[in-house]
């Protein structure tokens, strides 16, 4: 346990900015599996619809360093590649 003001403080800053980047991590993952449910559906409108919001979450997501830039891009990709390869 933190012995020093500036130590507690540190644990207390961590604890916060652990949860915030625990949430932003989420919203990530949750845009990218709605866009997976979507293309595993057959539906190209929905699967479009969901990869118009899985592509700013994912953004917003390196913006803010919840996810590495490189991981975002080749996720996105790979998710595009599949939305346009639908019938």
């Amino acid at each position: 346990m933190a012995q020093h003001k500036s130590a507690e403080k540190r644990a207390r800053q961590t604890k916060k900015r652990t949860a915030v980047n625990r949430a932003r991590r989420s919203k990530v993952r949750t845009a990218v599996k709605s866009l997976e449910t979507a293309i595993a559906s057959g539906d190209k409108a929905a699967a479009t619809a969901a990869l118009k919001k899985a592509q700013p979450a994912l953004d917003k997501g390196v913006g803010k360093s919840a996810v590495k830039k490189r991981t975002a891009s080749r996720k996105l990709s790979r998710l595009n590649a599949r939305v346009k390869a639908m019938a």
